[in-house]
């Protein structure tokens, strides 16, 4: 299979770290990974603000770049769930339907696509698991507490591979960071309150690292860490699941 790697925005300029992860561990299961060197941002930002309707150049750019890929994966279930329900062009709405189909998040591509059960890496540190709200209620990475289902995690289910991660328990493991793209700049203080209870929630259980399927919700509480001056890290899932191997 020929994999379209898609590396959003804010991984590319701030955490490249994880996009080199996606492609390292991607090409160790026997991934034929490409980048296409002009892609650009998926719109999810203009989309988030009001203006969804400017982001037909960000829609054929993406459709032209990976069209003729069997898959398209990206370290980011915000963007992905963006492309999977508002990818749309109207001259070419079968081309854009096609592209819809193929965009995976990385856990999500390893589980169910791949079907990975094993993994060789080793993380010997305890970590905690953030559940993002686009990957667990908009991808179902993962089940939701309100909802009276069978528990599961894809995300979880792939850090219990990893020799010597210890995965620490929380309080309330699927809560709302406040990070919410737009939202942390238009609702400031209600974004900050509610990240400080998420890394509080991590704190108290003893986490060396807070991980997630979000390089966007983890910078947000890494910036909540810093002022805290907390040794306290995060990292990428896909950083995780490619160390020491």
């Amino acid at each position: 299979m020929r994999v379209g790697l898609f590396i959003p925005c804010y991984v590319d300029q701030f955490y490249p770290n994880a996009g080199i992860a996606t492609l390292q561990l991607l090409e160790k299961l026997g991934v034929e990974v490409v980048y296409p060197a002009n892609q650009t941002c998926c719109g999810q930002p203009m989309a988030n603000s009001g203006y969804e309707h400017l982001t037909e150049g960000c829609n054929r750019l993406f459709v032209d770049q990976f069209g003729d890929f069997d898959y398209i994966v990206s370290p980011s279930g915000s963007c992905v769930l963006h492309v999977k329900d508002h990818l749309h062009l109207h001259d070419r709405e079968a081309e854009a339907t096609v592209v819809r189909s193929k965009v995976w998040e990385i856990t999500a591509f390893l589980t169910d696509v791949l079907k990975v059960e094993k993994l060789p890496g080793r993380f010997p540190h305890k970590v905690g698991l953030h559940q993002s709200c686009h990957g667990q209620r908009g991808l179902k990475l993962a089940s939701m507490s309100e909802l009276v289902a069978p528990k599961f995690s894809k995300p979880l289910q792939l850090l219990n591979m990893v020799e010597g991660l210890e995965l620490i328990p929380l309080k309330r493991e699927d809560e709302c960071c406040g990070f919410g793209g737009t939202f942390c700049v238009t609702e400031e203080a209600v974004s900050v309150k509610m990240g400080k209870d998420r890394v509080e929630d991590h704190l108290e259980h003893g986490a060396e690292y807070i991980t997630g399927t979000d390089m966007s919700c983890l910078m947000h509480m890494e910036g909540i860490l810093r002022r805290k001056n907390s040794n306290v890290k995060v990292m990428h899932i896909a950083e995780i699941l490619n160390a020491g191997s």
